[in-house]
Formats: C-alpha cells, sequence, structure tokens
C-alpha cells in the first residue's frame, strides 16, 4: 500500500515532468521479493493464482538501459503505466492510473445484532446502510493470547510467519474475530485498488489496537485472505500525537487502506474479519498506553464494534465496472 501511495504521490507532486511522467509500477500477486519466480502455476502460500508470469527482465533491463545508459529504445512506448495481476481472474491487466479509472468507491456497512463473534457469528456486509439502533459486538483482546498470524503480506519475519493467502476458517473460529461477509454473489466483482475503512470503536482500556483482514470466501467456505491492516487507536489522530480514550466514549478510527487486485466470482462472498492483533505479523498492543516495549504487565481490553447511522462502520470497495 505506501508503495502505491508514493508512485501516485511523485506522479502528483513531483517538481520535474520528467520525473512525474516516468513513473511505471508492476503489481504482482507473488511475494516480497518472487516476482521472478512466478511459474504458469504460482502458489501464493496455499492459493494457485494461475498463470503470473511476466517479462520482467525484458522491462527492467530496457527501462535501465534508457534511463540511466541514455539508450535509445522502445520501453517508453511499449510499458504500459500500471501493470497489474487480477487474482480470482489470474490475468494481467494495465491502466494509465492506480486504482484504475473505472474502479467506483462502493460502500459496504458492517451489521449484525450483536453477534458477529467467530465465523458462527450473525454478521453481515451490506451495501445498505443500518437503520436500526446500535447493537454493537463486544469481544476482549488478551494480549497474552493474541490471534497469530495466518499468512499475509509478510517480509524478512524467518519462520515467524509463513507469508501468503490461507484458509482462515480455523481463525475464524475464535470469539476476539469478528466476522462480517457479504451475501452470496450472484454475480462476479472486480475489486481493484485502496480499500478504506472506517470503524467505530468504545474499549475499556486507554489504548487498543484495531486489525482488519480482507476475505475472499469460497463456495465450499475457505476462506482466503488478500490483505491487512492494523491501526494503534492512540495514533488515530496521526502519528504526532497521543491521543487516548475514555471508557464509554466511542471514537472513530480510520484505519490505512490495504490494496488488492481480486475477481470476486460468482458464488462468493466479501469478507472482513476485525480485531486487535495479529501477532507476530504486528506488534501486540499491551493497553496499558505505555510504551510496550519495556513493559511486562498487561491489560485485558473488552472492545466494542458499532454499527449504526449514528456510527456507520464501513468499508469502501473499489469496484471495477466493465
Amino acid at each position: 500500500g505506501p508503495n502505491l501511495a508514493l508512485f501516485n504521490h511523485v506522479r502528483k507532486n513531483g517538481k520535474d515532468k520528467e520525473v512525474r511522467d516516468n513513473q511505471y509500477l508492476v503489481i504482482a500477486p507473488t511475494l516480497h521479493c518472487r516476482f521472478t519466480r512466478a511459474t504458469e502455476n504460482t502458489m501464493v502460500g496455499e492459493l494457485n493464482v494461475g498463470d503470473a508470469r511476466l517479462n520482467y527482465d525484458e522491462q527492467i533491463y530496457g527501462y535501465f538501459d534508457h534511463f540511466l545508459k541514455g539508450e535509445k529504445n522502445s520501453i517508453k512506448e511499449s510499458l504500459p503505466r500500471v501493470q497489474y495481476y487480477t487474482m480470482g481472474a489470474n490475468k494481467w491487466q494495465s491502466a494509465d492510473t492506480w486504482p484504475p479509472q473505472n474502479a467506483k468507491m462502493t460502500t459496504y456497512f458492517l451489521s449484525s445484532e450483536g453477534r458477529a463473534n467467530s465465523l458462527y457469528g450473525d454478521g453481515m456486509l451490506t451495501p445498505s446502510q443500518p437503520k436500526a439502533k446500535d447493537t454493537p459486538d463486544a469481544f476482549s483482546y488478551n494480549p497474552i493470547n493474541p490471534v497469530p498470524s495466518h499468512g499475509g503480506n509478510v517480509c524478512c519475519t524467518g519462520n515467524a510467519v509463513e507469508g501468503g493467502s490461507f484458509d482462515q476458517q480455523a481463525m475464524e473460529t475464535r470469539h476476539d474475530i469478528l466476522v462480517y461477509s457479504s451475501p452470496v454473489l450472484e454475480k462476479g466483482i472486480e475489486v481493484s485498488g485502496f480499500i478504506e475503512s472506517t470503524l467505530y470503536l468504545s474499549s475499556s482500556a486507554k489504548d487498543t489496537d484495531l486489525t482488519i483482514k480482507l476475505i475472499d470466501v469460497y463456495p465450499d467456505g475457505s476462506a482466503y485472505n488478500l490483505d491487512e491492516t492494523i491501526q494503534r487507536v492512540r495514533y488515530r489522530e496521526g502519528y504526532d500525537k497521543e491521543v487516548f480514550m475514555t471508557e464509554g466514549n466511542v471514537y472513530k478510527v480510520e484505519l490505512s487502506p490495504l490494496s488488492t487486485s481480486n475477481y470476486f466470482a460468482k458464488g462468493h462472498r466479501i469478507r472482513i474479519e476485525v480485531s486487535s492483533s495479529n501477532f507476530p505479523r504486528f506488534e501486540r498492543n499491551l493497553n496499558t498506553g505505555g510504551s510496550n516495549f519495556d513493559e511486562k504487565k498487561s491489560v485485558v481490553a473488552h472492545n466494542k464494534i458499532h454499527h449504526s447511522p449514528e456510527y456507520p462502520s464501513q468499508v469502501r470497495l473499489p469496484i471495477v465496472s466493465n
């Protein structure tokens, strides 16, 4: 996500036109530094994303030859501004921008009767804004028993976490994971771009974390993770200051954007998971409001995610129109 945001930042704000105009982007479906290892059956964790090969060497060396050595070649004329691989459809696509210009942000709201805990709860993801009174979903986050990381967009963790996409169903039996799923899709939907999320939180603790995962649920129930993010709540108003919570108050929390290009096929469901930990992918918050790294004691945070007309917890998906 940050790299994609940086591409857009330089394209928009670069002072030199030549710098702005010579930015190109390739988004592969592979793990960190493994794009050249793609095969006709590229496995990313447990998920086969198809033939993700690309003429990387030709593009990289052609780009370097032109821009570093000054050689005249056809790289600028042949290179799309943005190349991205759409999982699910398992194909390379190109666009002039990221997100693609035909991607429209579409809001899905969190909804439940207050029992969205685990795969077996009543959490829903719906395009209709909640009209009923607030029925928050409560869960307890204990830093001594955090949600363990299961795949994801990892780099340089040794053997601590195996990166990639894995079936999350076993994880989703935990009651400290809130699960919100769309109805079964009557037609396929392509989501390509930044996924934005806004959650309304109250907590017994002065500080905690919020996590989100985006999941593609297959007809057999398999639930494959696409991306994840986290937000330390004390920094919800910016990383230049700490703003702690007061028990009983509800706080609006904007999480950093997720990024993907995925085709949710007919018969699939779109799902998000909400929790407060994803360890060791991310550091545990001990919930004390302290500095974490030099603390020995933790506090259990009793957290609630609110969803109502007053507190419209939501995700915004960049859905590509055909």
